[in-house]
């Protein structure tokens, strides 16, 4: 029954974390401002939920913060151009980034069944900019939402990368909450300039607080609690609900429809990584990707 009790808690977290982008596109705000206030409501929930978030600062804190940050803003800026559905699935792409930029930055090398993997993202991520959507209410400028996105997953990959710099340090326990924490600080004082002066209904201010007190904080506690419990693998594979129930909530709220093209890509990527997380598992190793997500987080980043 506890274990259980753990799994969903997880996937509690995935579902939250899924409704990032239904809830971005709900306010009249812009991205600036959207990014700037629910970053500081989330920092602020954050550091005092857990207790994790109120130990192990160092400078190491610092950068890997300052990409978790970069990985927002651009998933906010992207959810305000682009479909909800694009901006997830380009950025769960983060796993090919990873695989690319790890014998550089991490020493590790790339083994002869990941290229199989990377040549499937790849080809999902090219199908989003095969079509040439057209704007709409809710994705006003698509092309560049999608560059948005896609650069978003850039960041996110140096995110999960630096959570596996920081766990490998001698004497880490791998806690990587801090960053989280630093990551919306920094995403908050950054976009504030350009997020000042706000012209706001009530309804804003209740996404706004949703989005950083339950699509952010509470589903942080949630998967901070689970993921003590669950297996890397499974705990990775449980999180892939979020990039897949995503688009739902943005089709419920908004009507908003992604292109077939978007959703033959948005299959080819999540397929694969699925695919490569339960082989890896077989063979007795687990990717950076697979861990990272696993376990130290999977936010979306957003």
């Amino acid at each position: 029954m506890a274990q259980l009790r753990h799994r969903a808690q997880i996937l509690g977290a995935a579902l939250l974390f899924s409704t990032g982008g239904a809830a971005i596109k709900a306010t009249t705000l812009t991205s600036w401002q959207v990014a700037s206030f629910r970053s500081g409501v989330a920092a602020l929930m954050v550091l005092l939920l857990m207790r994790d978030a109120r130990r192990g600062w160092s400078w190491h804190t610092l950068p890997v913060g300052a990409a978790y940050a970069a990985t927002m803003v651009l998933f906010v800026a992207a959810n305000k151009l682009t479909t909800s559905a694009n901006t997830i699935f380009l950025q769960s792409a983060a796993p090919l980034y990873v695989l690319l930029l790890s014998p550089l930055l991490l020493r590790e090398k790339i083994r002869g069944r990941d290229v199989g993997f990377m040549a499937v993202v790849a080809v999902g991520m090219l199908l989003f900019f095969v079509e040439r959507p057209a704007a709409a209410a809710t994705a006003p400028d698509p092309r560049l939402g999608n560059l948005l996105a896609a650069v978003s997953g850039l960041f996110w990959a140096a995110t999960i990368m630096g959570f596996r710099w920081m766990g490998s340090r001698p004497g880490s326990d791998g806690n990587t909450i801090p960053s989280v924490v630093a990551g919306n600080a920094i995403a908050f004082l950054v976009c504030l300039p350009m997020a000042l002066p706000v012209r706001a209904v009530p309804m804003d201010w209740a996404v706004i607080g949703y989005l950083g007190i339950f699509q952010i904080g509470a589903a942080y506690l949630l998967l901070a609690t689970g993921i003590r419990h669950v297996a890397a693998v499974e705990a990775s594979t449980l999180l892939l609900l979020e990039p897949a129930v995503n688009p739902f909530w943005a089709w419920l709220v908004h009507g908003e429809t992604p292109g077939a093209w978007s959703l033959a890509g948005g299959a080819l990527i999540l397929g694969s990584t699925l695919a490569k997380t339960l082989l890896d598992s077989r063979r007795g190793g687990i990717d950076a990707d697979a861990r990272a997500r696993g376990g130290d987080v999977r936010v979306a980043s957003d």
